[in-house]
């Protein structure tokens, strides 16, 4: 019984272990063998020393002593803004607001020939605060349906349209791992872009599959989180941040923005994780047009033969929206009329 107690007492601890070897194989610097070596011999001295060290509970001090170790050196990795970046992510967004007009630096309006055949070209662009009259979400899966990469666009009664996706921040010849994703590998990155860009890249170019759903937030609510999206950018100008593949994410970050605003807000518990999920999450929340089932409004958002069809063109973001129900658009024939 003695021995089953031990077994089962050390798991918890074999599981610290084995996240201390992850972290080493995935942060210590210099050639990809002296990391491996590191992730090896941290786990193999951990391990002997709670298999052969005796009393066990000297041997469990001892295992939990160097995840400890690795714990503190692990959170001692600061990130930089510093870095030979890949284009898309080259500049950072920034923006100021005065009065009703919000200006943003490094707006990507890139133009596509493929996926990794592009012209750069980034923008300063002003938008009003006061024209802003709705807001929408995209859904991209490029794999498995449970998760999906989220992004945010806001519409302005001008015409306008503005997307932000929370991404990583990659050098040159660096690619994105989820497993990395869990080890302070990428900096966070906001990208503020035209849909054409940030959303045709996707379906035109990576092949990827996505969704769009306009939502009902009111102009207020959809101002204040655009608003606080400006600031975490700003912020992050200054002062740059982990990316987490579990709990600084694309989606986990909106929920966060959202939080900020709305304190007592839904909380959409496994399916911020399971994001694939989250546009179901949306619709039974009412966060969505309801007047159609879920499963007919969902054939409808999909805009992959759209925006196949409307290729780079100016009229993207219209064409990519045809026939696509919009909540708010009986509160906009009503602001009209007064």
């Amino acid at each position: 019984m003695k021995a089953i107690a031990r077994a089962l007492a050390s798991l918890p601890v074999l599981a610290l272990i084995g996240w201390s070897g992850l972290a080493l194989a995935y942060t210590v610097p210099g050639p990809w063998w002296v990391a491996r070596s590191a992730s090896l011999l941290c786990t193999l001295v951990a391990v002997g020393t709670l298999i052969g060290l005796r009393p066990f509970r000297r041997a469990v001090a001892v295992a939990l002593g160097i995840f400890a170790s690795v714990l503190v050196w692990f959170f001692s990795l600061e990130p930089s803004n510093a870095g030979d970046w890949q284009p898309d992510v080259g500049q950072l967004a920034r923006g100021e607001v005065e009065g009703e007009i919000l200006t943003l630096h490094n707006v990507r309006d890139f133009s596509y020939r493929s996926e990794t055949d592009f012209t750069e070209r980034w923008e300063t662009r002003s938008y009003d605060l006061s024209k802003l009259d709705g807001l929408d979400m995209f859904f991209s899966h490029w794999g498995s349906p449970l998760i999906a990469h989220t992004i945010m666009s806001w519409q302005f009664a001008d015409g306008q349209r503005l997307a932000i996706s929370i991404e990583t921040r990659k050098v040159k010849g660096q690619q994105y791992s989820a497993v990395e994703g869990f080890f302070r590998q990428y900096p966070i990155y906001y990208v503020a872009a035209d849909e054409r860009d940030l959303i045709g890249l996707r379906t035109n170019f990576r092949g990827e599959n996505v969704w769009l759903y306009r939502l009902t937030a009111p102009p207020e609510n959809a101002r204040l989180l655009l608003l606080d999206y400006v600031r975490s950018m700003n912020e992050l100008v200054e002062k740059p941040e982990w990316y987490n593949a579990f709990s600084d994410n694309c989606t986990t970050s909106i929920q966060r923005h959202v939080r900020h605003l709305q304190p007592d807000g839904p909380r959409f518990g496994w399916r911020l994780l399971v994001n694939g999920y989250l546009d179901q999450a949306l619709y039974e929340s009412g966060r969505t047009d309801t007047s159609l089932p879920f499963e007919e409004l969902r054939a409808i958002s999909n805009i992959d033969a759209r925006a196949k069809a409307a290729g780079q063109g100016p009229d993207f973001s219209e064409r990519i929206r045809e026939g696509l129900p919009d909540p708010r658009a009986a509160s906009r024939r009503e602001d009209a009329t007064q």
